[in-house]
């Protein structure tokens, strides 16, 4: 009776979950055409460190969006590849693009929050649009993100990319993302309610009003933040401005990372570091746990034990799993395989979220790009204590444009 019990009680949280991913399937708006008169009003800023693979050809999408572009603001970000170079040969060929010179890091700062408060401060336009070095973005993107921003009256945008998946481990595990984001996250409720509960974002690709920014602090209210983008949505609602991410799949596009090393680590530095208390993330590994990977293992044990009815309830809940999956496939456009073989990815994604729970705990810390956070060694981390860089007026006058 005991078991059944169990068994009903997960299945009720499953139900829960696949009607949150149905409706987020459903409802989820994406971006409406956009066309702007209003040309030179906007600095696509990119933060880079080590990306001379990838700015090529961000840089190319950036430089095919229409003339509302006034200036693409890239931060070099100590970078000991030929990121630098890269740099150096597009704005040989486009006026547009500018270099900040790099400082050093400060105390207590998370490298991207500190190189993006660096490019807002250094940029000119009305509206400040922050991609990834490994963002690409379609054609009309930028116009159709203010056009949307004026629609909705929002100040902040963010646009949850589609995700490129390349090899096994890519098509495997990456899916997982919008699997644990998209069966918690009610968006339907961030669109009639400005709470900040229901702020997301996703840091490859976000739109923000310059006056807005400087407002509310800008990057520099989630200085010592690795979660800086969602900090950052909360924070932006928390402070009375209106923000939103929607679905940006036909926006932009990102590979976040692209074996299974660049997975590991990568989720590993934001898996803990996501909750806000080690009490949210044991619940969230017990929940998960109960709910998503169990019920595979025990509804056949369960049968073959004669407990018939909580086999079969842990059956049902097993299949409603995948059912999500699948509902996610074909809006993500997934393959079919990988929402199959859920109970692997899902294993390792736990796997993953217990080693960045033991490395943050522990102080060993988290590395992403050569630079390590939550250590207890004296070195800069996310965890030190630091007092922010001063900040600027609170909304600066654009300046005119020139070539650096």
């Amino acid at each position: 009776m005991t078991m059944l019990i169990l068994s009903l009680g997960v299945f009720g949280i499953v139900c829960y979950a696949t009607s949150m991913a149905f409706i987020n399937a459903v409802i989820w708006p994406r971006l409406g055409p956009g066309r702007l008169d209003d040309p030179g009003s906007v600095s696509v800023l990119i933060p880079a460190r080590n990306e001379e693979d990838n700015l090529p050809e961000c840089l190319d999408r950036v430089l095919e969006q229409g003339a509302e572009v006034l200036e693409v603001c890239i931060y070099n970000d100590h970078s000991t590849d030929e990121t630098g170079m890269v740099i150096a040969n597009y704005a040989e060929k486009d006026l547009r693009i500018r270099t900040i010179a790099p400082k050093d890091l400060p105390e207590g700062w998370c490298g991207k929050p500190f190189a993006c408060w660096q490019l807002a401060q250094a940029s000119r336009g009305n509206w400040l649009v922050f991609i990834d070095a490994d963002a690409r973005l379609e054609r009309d993107a930028i116009e159709r993100m203010v056009a949307e921003c004026r629609r909705r009256e929002l100040t902040f945008l963010s646009c949850w990319p589609n995700l490129s998946l390349g090899g096994f481990w890519e098509r495997l595990l990456m899916p997982m993302l919008n699997f644990l984001v998209f069966t918690m996250f009610p968006t339907h409720f961030s669109l009639w309610s400005n709470s900040r509960v229901f702020g997301l974002a996703h840091g490859a690709c976000i739109c923000v009003r310059r006056g807005a920014y400087f407002r509310v602090g800008g990057h520099e209210a989630v200085w010592n933040s690795i979660f800086e983008d969602v900090e950052l949505a909360r924070h932006w609602r928390e402070q009375g401005e209106r923000g939103l991410c929607l679905d940006g799949f036909d926006v932009v596009s990102v590979r976040m990372y692209d074996s299974f090393e660049a997975i590991w680590r990568g989720f590993q530095k934001n898996f803990f570091p996501a909750f806000r208390s080690p009490v949210g993330f044991l619940l969230f590994i017990i929940l998960s746990v109960m709910c998503y990977l169990a019920p595979f293992v025990l509804a056949p044990i369960l049968l073959l034990a004669g407990q018939t009815s909580a086999g079969i309830v842990f059956g049902l809940t097993a299949a409603l799993v995948v059912g999500i999956r699948l509902i996610q496939a074909r809006r993500f456009q997934y393959p079919v395989w990988s929402a199959l073989m859920h109970p692997v990815a899902h294993a390792i994604m736990l796997s993953l979220a217990v080693s960045s729970w033991w490395r943050v705990t522990t102080g060993q810390g988290v590395s992403w790009k050569g630079r390590n956070y939550f250590q207890r060694t004296g070195q800069a981390g996310a965890e030190a204590a630091s007092t922010p860089a001063s900040s600027p007026e609170e909304n600066p006058t654009p300046k005119t444009p020139s070539k650096s």
